[in-house]
């Protein structure tokens, strides 16, 4: 179907692309057409001026606008049958009785054109299929042999005035390739103002979906910020825990083995060892008030007992001493354990 030649409806320029569509190449231009319009009000201008150029007859046509063309790009049919001339084509009405076998046999012709209301669009034969080829439509249309009667019978009916074409049709490179491979539709052409309407539907249906898939969007992306942060501290606490995990372990290794921390802790052994022989030395020195009791008791000539025991009752007994100094060295022991 790509390989049919087929212009899209632009402006009133329906003449232009039935006669395109028909020769199945950009044959001719709206440039063309106008002047071929123009040359046919000159010729129609000078056969008004053979009468009398006075007459009120020629000083209206010369005022009334082309009946050939006009602003909006519309050609007569005047037009449309001079253009095909130029190649060699005749454009016969399809009542005219030259070609009442058109009428009995269509599928037999090889091309039709028909207007309705300044609209023309073609029909024609290419290979061995028949294809309608209106402008109109986003793409040329199959029509097989039996539906071909139909449709003209059905244009007839809705107004259309229809033309067959009598003549040798230019060579196009589709004809050769549906003669051995024949076009297949799966579905009929839309008209192009169904296609606009639809995609305008669609534009206005889209931009409202879009809106709501962007609300979509951004809720999705909130939720997936909010998971992705909560992941991160997820990630962070056992990072954390990791490193407190390793310090612990790092920790009791020490304890348990380390070189380092057998070291520090014979060095706090030893200096607890000396502060407890430190203290010892100092507890084993006696004190300066047993040291002169004993002096004030060598001195004193020796009594009577009663006299003596009352002096050794003045002081502290041996037994008293003792027990002071377990009680001292079991409390100094103590504060020392306590120390770091």
């Amino acid at each position: 179907m790509d390989l049919i030649y087929h212009e899209k409806q632009e402006a009133s320029l329906c003449a232009q692309h039935c006669l395109n569509a028909l020769l199945q190449g950009p044959y001719f231009s709206a440039v063309d057409l106008a002047v071929i319009a123009q040359q046919l009000d000159e010729y129609e201008r000078e056969t008004m001026a053979e009468g009398d150029l006075d007459s009120p007859e020629y000083l209206s046509f010369l005022q009334q606008p082309s009946g050939n063309m006009d602003d909006s790009g519309f050609f007569s049919v005047q037009v449309i049958s001079k253009a095909l001339r130029v190649w060699g084509l005749d454009l016969i009405p399809f009542s005219n009785s030259t070609v009442a076998t058109a009428r009995q046999h269509p599928e037999e012709e090889a091309s039709f054109i028909c207007n309705f209301k300044e609209h023309w669009l073609t029909i024609r034969k290419i290979g061995a299929q028949w294809f309608n080829l209106n402008s109109l439509l986003e793409g040329p249309e199959l029509l097989s042999e039996t539906y071909l009667g139909m449709y003209l019978t059905q244009l007839q009916g809705e107004g259309y005035s229809i033309f067959v074409i009598r003549g040798s049709l230019p060579a196009c490179g589709a004809e050769e390739v549906l003669k051995y491979h024949p076009a297949v539709q799966s579905r009929r052409p839309r008209l192009l103002s169904d296609v606009r309407e639809q995609s305008n539907q669609g534009t206005s249906s889209g931009g409202q979906f879009s809106q709501e898939d962007l609300q979509k969007a951004l809720d999705q992306s909130r939720q997936m910020e909010l998971s992705s942060a909560r992941e991160d501290e997820d990630v962070q606490e056992a990072i954390r825990l990791s490193i407190q995990i390793a310090e612990s372990a790092k920790s009791q290794t020490s304890l348990s083995g380390g070189h380092q921390v057998r070291e520090e802790s014979q060095i706090n052994q030893e200096e607890l060892r000396k502060k407890r022989q430190a203290f010892f030395d100092r507890q084993s020195e006696p004190s300066t008030d047993v040291q002169q009791n004993s002096e004030n008791l060598s001195n004193i000539p020796q009594e009577s007992s009663v006299n003596q025991e009352h002096l050794l009752d003045t002081g502290p007994s041996v037994e008293d001493i003792d027990a002071t100094e377990d009680a001292m060295l079991a409390e100094a022991i103590k504060l020392s354990m306590q120390q770091p």
